[in-house]
C-alpha cells in the first residue's frame, strides 16, 4: 500500500477492483465501512456480485482478464474531458515530458518488437534531451510527442461502447464508475484503488497495476490522506515477506539480485545504480548488505564478498512455473516448500504434482502435512512404491507459538509476541533456519569447493545452541555503525565504504540505540488526528506511513485539502512538519535551488510519478486477451500480449472455446484461508465451509440443466474435477460484441487433506503468467461444465 488501513476513514471514494475485502479482509473492511458512514461512495468491480458489492454505491460486472480495457476506458474519459489535476499531473509526473522520435504503436505492438524472441528492445522508448543531457518538456502540453499527447491517443481507442463490448460491464453501470471516481480529481476529493490478486494473477497482471496507477496520478490521488494505490495483502506478512527478499529475483529491500555475467562488484553496481535519484544511494544500500551477511570476511579488497553471492544465469527465470517446467525435465535434484502448497497452489496443479516424482528429495515445511508433502501417498492417487522421491517433513510453530514481527499491507512492521508453547515436535521457523544453517556451516568447515566458501564465509553468530536470538537477528537487519558498533538511525546514514552494516535498508532505523526496537511500540496517541500514530509499530521506509505525502501540497508546500494535512511547509521553522514523517529531508526547502523539494516521487530518477514508463511489454498499458479467450481483441489484431514467456512443452496445454465455451476465474472463502491447508484442519471452519463447488448463474443452470447441488464435471484442456454446483444471481451473462459469454467462479482452498476435503481447482488453470513477474494466469481460462449423472 502506497497508504494504509487506519488512512481509509479519509477517503471520499472508493473503488476496489480485482479485490474482495468484506470477504477476504474482513478486518479492513472496517476501515471502508468507517468512511461510508461519513458519505463515502464505494464502487465495487467484479465478475461477481460479492458481498463487498452488496455494500457498495456502484456495482459494475467485468469479464474476467478485461481490467485493462476498464481502466483504460477511465483513461480516455478522464483525459477527454479534462478530468485530470493539472497542476498535480503538470508538476508531478512526466507528462510533459518529450518522447524521443523512435517511439511508435500500432495495432498492438509497441515499436522495437523481436517476434522471435518474443521481446522489446526497451531502449527504444527513452525521452529526447537536449545538450545537456536534460530531458525535453513542454510546459503547454500541446506538443504531440508529449507524454499526455501520447496517452490521448493511445487512450483514444477505449471509447465506452469498445470498453462495454469487451468487458460486457453494462454501459449505465459502467458510465456510474466513469462520473463517480473520476471526479475525485477535479472536486479535491480523495479517491483510493484498492486491489488484490484479482488484479494480478493475469499475464498482464504488472500492466494492471501500472494502469491503475496512471488513473491515480491523473486524478492527483497518489500521496494524499485517502488516496494511493492500495494493494490488499491476503496473509498477515506477505508484505513483509517480499520485502526479506522471497522473490527469486530480488535481494532484500526490492534490489536485484546479481547475473553471472557482471564480472566484478563494480560492473555489477554500475549496471543496477541510476546516476540520478534515490536510488544512487544503492552502493551503500549493497555494501552494508554484503557486511551484514559476510562480516569481516567483506573487505574491499574482495569486492565485499561479492564472490559469495548467489547469481542469475542471464535470462533465465527462476519462478515457480519455471521451476516445476525445469522439474518435469528432470533436471532439479532437490525442492524445499517452505509455507507452499504447489498441489493445491500452483497452476495446472496435477502436472506440478507429477513433477515432484522427478526429485530426489523434498523438504517441507507447514504446520501440518499439506497436500504436497503427502503427494506420493495412496490418498493422492500415487502408488507410494512408483515414488522415489525422499520426502522429509518439518513441522512449524503456527504464529501464536513464536515471536517477530510481521509487516502489515500498510508496511506496518509489528511485533508478535510468543503466546503459548509449540505443539509436539514443531519448531518456530527461525529456529529451524538456525538450525538448517548451524549444521550446514559445520558440515562444510573443511570443505574448498566453491558452495563451502560461500558457507563458510556467512556469518552467522545468532547463537550457539538450538534456539537463536532473535534480538541478536533485529539488530542485524536494522545495521550497525561498524567504527563504533552502535545501531544505525536510518538508512541515510549507510556509507559504501564497508564501515556500516545493515540486512534490510528499508527497515534501517526500526531499532535505534535511543528507541529500541520500535516495532514494539504499542502508544495509542494519534497526533494530528489523521490515523498515522507514529508512535504506534514501525512503518517503513522511515516510519512514513503514506507514501510520497510531498504530492498532498502544492509547489509551495500548502496541502490542497486544509481539512486533511498529512504535511506542509512552516517557513516559520523552515521545515516539514505534521502527522506524517516527511518523505524526505525534514529540511529540504521548496524553494531549495536544485528543485529537490518539489519533487514528491523520490524513488524515481525523475522525482515525479511516471505516466510513461518502461516495462518489459510496453511504455504503457495495452489490453490483450488472456491466454484463454472466448473472442478476439476488439483493439487491435495482436490476441496475446506479446511478450509473454510461453510454457514449455510439457505444460503447454491451451484450450479453445469451441470445446470450453465459459470464462472461469477463481477466489478465496472467507472461512479457508489460502490452499486451506490451515483451515481445512480446523473442525468449526471446515464445517461452515465443507465442500468444494462452483458458482454458476441461474441462466447457465437452465441453459445446461444443472439444478443447485447436482454434483458437475468441470473441465479444461488441463483435466477435470468434480464438485457440486451452487446456482446463484451472483454471476450473471455478459454480453460481449453481441453474444452471450458466460462467467463461473470457483474457491481455490480445497485439496484432499483435513477435515474438508474437494476437488483442487487448479487442476483447470493454465501454466502461463505475467511477463514481468511471472504471476501465473488463475483468474481467466476457459472450462466448461456438465452434470457428472
Amino acid at each position: 500500500m502506497t497508504n494504509h488501513w487506519n488512512d481509509f476513514q479519509h477517503t471520499d471514494v472508493f473503488l476496489a477492483i480485482g479485490c474482495n475485502p468484506a470477504e477476504n479482509h474482513p478486518i479492513g473492511m472496517r476501515w471502508i465501512l468507517k468512511a461510508k458512514a461519513k458519505g463515502a461512495k464505494l464502487i465495487s468491480v467484479d465478475p461477481r456480485y460479492t458481498r463487498t458489492s452488496v455494500q457498495s454505491d456502484v456495482y459494475a460486472s467485468l469479464r474476467s482478464g478485461t481490467d485493462i480495457a476498464f481502466l483504460g476506458g477511465m483513461v480516455s474519459y478522464i483525459l477527454e474531458k479534462e478530468l485530470y489535476q493539472k497542476e498535480y499531473v503538470m508538476n508531478y509526473t512526466n507528462s510533459s515530458f518529450l518522447v524521443n522520435e523512435q517511439f511508435s504503436f500500432d495495432d498492438g505492438l509497441f515499436n522495437a518488437y523481436d517476434e522471435e524472441h518474443r521481446s522489446y528492445d526497451q531502449s527504444k522508448w527513452g525521452f529526447q534531451l537536449d545538450e545537456t543531457g536534460a530531458v525535453k518538456k513542454d510546459p503547454t502540453l500541446q506538443d504531440p510527442r508529449c507524454v499526455l499527447q501520447i496517452m490521448k491517443k493511445h487512450f483514444s481507442r477505449y471509447d465506452i461502447d469498445t470498453v462495454c463490448k469487451t468487458t460486457g460491464t453494462p454501459k449505465d453501470h459502467y458510465l456510474q464508475v466513469l462520473e463517480t471516481y473520476c471526479a475525485t480529481g477535479k472536486e479535491n476529493k480523495a479517491g483510493s484503488i484498492l486491489y488484490a490478486l484479482g488484479m494480478t494473477h493475469h499475464t498482464v497482471g504488472s500492466q494492471n497495476v501500472r494502469l491503475m496507477g496512471i488513473v491515480q496520478l491523473l486524478l492527483g490521488n497518489v500521496g494524499i490522506a485517502g488516496g494511493g494505490l492500495n494493494a490488499l495483502r491476503g496473509e498477515s506478512n506477505v508484505q513483509g515477506a517480499t520485502d526479506f527478499g522471497v522473490l527469486y529475483d530480488k535481494t532484500n529491500g526490492y534490489m536485484e539480485v546479481p547475473l553471472s555475467s557482471d564480472a566484478t562488484w563494480q560492473a555489477f553496481i554500475d549496471r543496477i545504480t541510476p546516476k540520478t535519484g534515490y536510488f544512487s544511494n544503492k552502493p551503500k544500500f549493497y555494501t552494508s548488505q554484503q557486511k551484514s551477511f559476510y562480516g569481516d570476511n567483506a573487505t574491499p579488497e574482495n569486492q565485499f564478498g561479492y564472490e559469495f553471492l548467489p547469481k542469475l544465469t542471464p535470462k533465465k527465470d527462476y519462478s515457480h512455473m519455471r521451476i516445476f517446467e525445469t522439474m518435469a525435465k528432470k533436471q532439479m535434484e532437490g525442492l524445499f516448500l517452505w509455507g507452499e502448497n504447489p498441489v493445491v497452489a500452483g497452476p495446472d496443479s496435477s502436472r506440478e504434482h507429477g513433477s515432484l516424482a522427478n526429485l530426489k528429495w523434498l523438504v517441507v515445511v507447514d504446520p501440518f502435512e499439506t497436500e504436497s508433502a503427502a503427494f506420493w501417498k495412496e490418498e493422492a492417487g500415487k502408488k507410494p512404491a512408483d515414488i522415489q522421491t525422499e520426502v522429509f517433513f518439518l513441522p512449524a510453530a503456527v504464529c501464536y507459538e513464536k515471536e517477530g514481527s510481521l509487516s502489515n499491507s500498510g508496511r506496518w512492521m509489528q511485533y508478535r509476541w510468543k503466546a503459548i508453547e509449540p505443539k509436539g515436535n514443531a519448531k518456530a521457523d527461525l529456529e529451524i533456519l538456525h538450525n538448517l544453517a548451524s549444521r550446514l556451516k559445520k558440515a562444510y568447515a573443511s570443505e574448498t569447493t566453491p558452495a563451502a566458501k560461500q558457507l563458510q564465509a556467512l556469518t552467522w553468530d545468532y547463537g550457539t545452541g538450538e534456539i537463536p536470538d532473535i534480538d541478536k537477528v533485529c539488530r542485524e537487519i536494522n545495521g550497525f555503525d561498524l567504527k563504533t558498533g552502535k545501531l544505525l538511525d536510518g538508512f541515510g546514514a549507510m556509507l559504501a565504504d564497508g564501515t556500516t552494516s545493515g540486512g534490510n535498508w528499508i527497515y534501517t532505523g526500526f531499532y535505534t540505540e535511543k528507541d529500541g526496537n520500535k516495532s514494539k511500540r504499542r502508544d495509542n496517541k494519534d497526533v494530528g488526528d489523521m490515523g498515522t500514530f507514529l508512535n504506534w509499530s514501525y512503518a517503513w521506509p522511515s516510519n512514513r506511513r503514506v507514501l510520497y505525502n510531498r504530492a498532498s501540497c502544492d509547489l509551495n508546500g500548502k496541502p490542497y485539502n486544509p481539512d486533511r494535512v498529512l504535511i506542509k511547509w512552516d517557513a516559520a521553522k523552515n521545515e516539514w512538519n505534521g502527522a506524517d514523517i516527511p518523505d524526505f529531508l525534514k529540511a529540504v526547502s521548496p524553494e531549495q535551488a536544485d528543485g529537490a523539494g518539489k519533487r514528491p516521487f523520490i524513488m524515481s530518477p525523475s522525482g515525479v510519478g511516471n505516466l510513461f514508463a518502461n516495462m518489459k511489454d510496453g511504455p504503457l498499458p495495452e489490453h490483450y486477451e488472456p491466454w484463454e479467450s472466448p473472442i478476439s481483441n476488439n483493439f487491435s489484431s495482436i490476441q496475446l500480449d506479446p511478450a509473454v514467456v510461453l510454457p514449455s512443452e510439457e505444460y503447454n496445454l491451451k484450450g479453445d472455446v469451441k470445446d470450453f465455451p465459459f470464462v472461469a476465474t477463481s477466489y478465496g472463502l472467507t472461512e479457508h484461508w489460502k490452499s486451506g491447508s490451515m483451515t481445512r484442519n480446523q473442525k468449526w471452519l471446515s464445517e461452515i465451509a465443507p465442500y468444494m463447488f462452483i458458482e454458476i448463474s441461474e441462466e447457465l443452470s437452465k441453459e445446461k440443466g444443472i439444478a443447485n447441488g447436482d454434483t458437475v464435471i468441470v473441465s479444461s484442456a488441463r483435466g477435470e474435477i468434480e464438485c457440486y454446483a451452487l446456482v446463484t444471481k451472483r454471476l450473471k451473462p455478459f454480453t460481449i460484441n453481441g453474444g452471450t459469454v458466460h462467467q463461473v467462479g470457483m474457491p481455490m482452498n480445497y485439496g484432499f487433506k483435513g477435515y474438508a476435503r474437494g476437488a483442487i481447482a487448479n487442476t483447470l488453470t493454465p501454466h502461463i503468467g505475467d511477463v514481468s513477474t511471472s504471476n501465473p494466469e488463475y483468474k481467466a481460462f476457459l472450462c466448461n461444465v456438465r452434470r457428472a449423472k
